[in-house]
């Protein structure tokens, strides 16, 4: 059972374990009349083999208020995409896959290239941002949800909570992030964000002053983690990162785009465990280092933006400031650990800091070698203003694929596939 305190400057909505999944679930339904709610799933198809995606796809057949869910499926070939069809067809909800890799959506892709318009970087933020493209094209749904589909541990219950914050109409906010504690195989999970993000964001604090970007972010009780819930209108200004750095990007342009009252965040989960990437100590492009400098040089973008001046010595303060602050806070981690009776390996989180803190000198030198870079897709506003006709286009694609590969009769029109798609 969560506390009831309220620290930093979002909202933060406990889970007081009084109250039913169904009971939420009734409610959630009443408020989905007014306001139709969706729910986005970035995929990869290696992920349908899993022992993940199959308890997902169980748990969803039971949520008895989504009108539609989109799936975004990466790494596919024709028959691969056929055979996604048909296990995802066993959903009683409205939904799509849309097949990323197939030539009709590649060709979009390709238009958007020359208008230079298009995602750079193939990964989780250009599936996430098509996604958001169609949830946006189709217009079925006034709120999305967004959660991966490696979720070991997923129950139903997550996205009631994630999306309830959203689909109240007493409720004004415009964003829900969910959070949970990571714990799985009788340890202490999260080290990226426990053993970067929290030591790193306070660094920067103590270095560079006090904050309202530091203090926002800081306020996040699981800032890594990957489910997300947003009104529809949020999806058409927000820039996506295409990078490793996708979580703390999205919450940076939610935070520049929204007063702190219409954030909030959602205990969605007792429990949370999904797959987990390797430290790659040798590998500086790989796992959880790749992960460590995107996240980190996103940050420093951030902060730039709003007037932070940095150098090679700031970094340099910023790391020893980090270093110190993350062994502290590994000790205080050992003692929780400790307590409730978990296994701890200090080696392996004083391995993991050094790491992370080489890594942040990594991501400084990138930005003072590239101030100008910036991972980010473009909004979808400005897409359609390029491409006023980039929504039918994607729409008709979604529905050709569709169509194609269930094996039923072809559309004979534009308005016809707007129509199946519930424009």
């Amino acid at each position: 059972m969560a506390d009831f305190y309220q620290n930093g400057t979002i909202t933060t909505l406990h889970n007081l374990g009084e109250r039913s999944t169904e009971s939420l679930e009734q409610e959630i339904a009443r408020h989905a009349k007014r306001r139709p709610l969706g729910l986005i799933l970035p995929s990869l198809y290696s992920e349908i083999a899993t022992p993940a995606l199959p308890n997902i796809l169980k748990e969803l057949k039971k949520v008895p208020y989504l009108s539609q869910i989109v799936v975004g499926l990466d790494r596919a070939t024709a028959d691969e995409y056929r055979h996604a069809l048909d296990f995802f067809s066993e959903l009683p909800q409205h939904h799509r896959v849309l097949w990323n890799d197939g030539p009709r959506l590649r060709a979009i892709d390709a238009r958007l290239a020359e208008a230079g318009l298009a995602p750079k970087e193939l990964g989780k933020g250009r599936n996430v941002w098509y996604c958001m493209g169609y949830v946006l094209a189709t217009a079925r749904v006034e709120a999305v949800a967004l959660h991966d589909c490696d979720i070991l541990t997923y129950e139903r219950e997550l996205l009631a909570r994630l999306l309830y914050p959203v689909a109240h109409p007493m409720f004004n906010y415009e964003f829900c992030k969910g959070f949970y504690p990571r714990i799985a195989e009788n340890k202490i999970n999260g080290r990226v964000c426990r053993l970067l993000v929290t030591p790193m964001v306070r660094a920067l604090k103590q270095v560079l002053g006090d904050s309202a970007y530091l203090n926002y972010l800081d306020s996040y009780r699981y800032i890594l983690a990957g489910e997300f819930a947003f009104r529809r209108d949020a999806l058409c200004d927000l820039r996506v990162p295409s990078d490793w750095g996708l979580e703390i990007g999205v919450v940076s342009e939610v935070y520049r785009s929204n007063n702190n009252k219409r954030i909030c965040q959602v205990d969605i989960a007792g429990n949370y465990d999904h797959k987990h990437q390797n430290l790659s100590i040798d590998d500086p492009a790989g796992g959880l280092s790749r992960m460590s400098i995107d996240i980190a040089k996103s940050i420093f973008r951030k902060l730039a933006i709003q007037g932070t001046v940095f150098n090679q010595e700031t970094f340099r303060t910023v790391k020893a400031t980090y270093y110190r602050l993350a062994l502290d806070l590994t000790e205080a981690y050992r003692n929780d650990a400790v307590m409730n009776g978990l296994h701890f390996d200090i080696h392996g989180e004083e391995e993991a800091i050094e790491l992370f803190a080489e890594n942040i000198m990594e991501a400084g030198r990138h930005f003072l070698e590239r101030p100008m870079d910036a991972p980010f897709i473009p909004t979808w506003n400005r897409v359609v203003s390029a491409m006023p006709t980039i929504f039918d286009d994607l729409i008709e694609a979604v529905e050709a694929d569709h169509q194609e590969f269930m094996n039923t009769p072809g559309l004979s029109s534009l308005n016809q596939a707007r129509r199946a798609a519930g424009a």
